[in-house]
């Protein structure tokens, strides 16, 4: 059986490059499908100028996948203990990733509970040193 509800969502991306930290954080309302052992997250969002950008993660209990369209273009694998490539696109051109995938925990979200997707990475683009990633996605049904 397929569920379906309405979510907002909170997405907090934490970025340490050398002792640098960059954090962005995004919230939207969105979708969240669950079917067995699959939970799938669908939202949009606007950059900087003002071009929309679809996400679709698909959450599986060994992996994550990270699907954006629009303004840009990738689709990221999260395989824990594993190291996955793919190629980002956008308007200035494209950037090889190489991620290596720590940590992935998921808590769907329970009657008023809210879910939580958190996953600890590294990655290098275009072949320099890696950089520390931590991806929190918190989700809360919407009536």
């Amino acid at each position: 059986m397929t569920v379906k509800s309405p979510i907002l969502l909170k997405m907090t991306m934490e970025i340490n490059d050398s002792g640098k930290k960059d954090v962005t954080v995004v919230e939207e309302h969105g979708q969240l499908l669950e079917k067995d052992s699959t939970t799938i997250l669908t939202f949009s969002e606007y950059n900087e100028n003002q071009e929309k950008i679809h996400s679709f993660i698909t959450i599986k209990p060994d992996s994550v996948s990270v699907k954006r369209s629009g303004a840009v273009s990738m689709h990221q694998k999260f395989i824990k203990k594993n190291i996955t490539e793919n190629v980002y696109r956008h308007e200035f051109g494209t950037i090889h990733m190489e991620t290596t995938t720590d940590q992935i925990t998921y808590q769907p979200p329970e009657n008023q509970k809210q879910g939580k997707l958190f996953i600890s990475y590294t990655t290098s683009l275009n072949g320099d040193k890696p950089r520390r990633h931590r991806l929190t996605i918190t989700m809360k049904r919407q009536k």
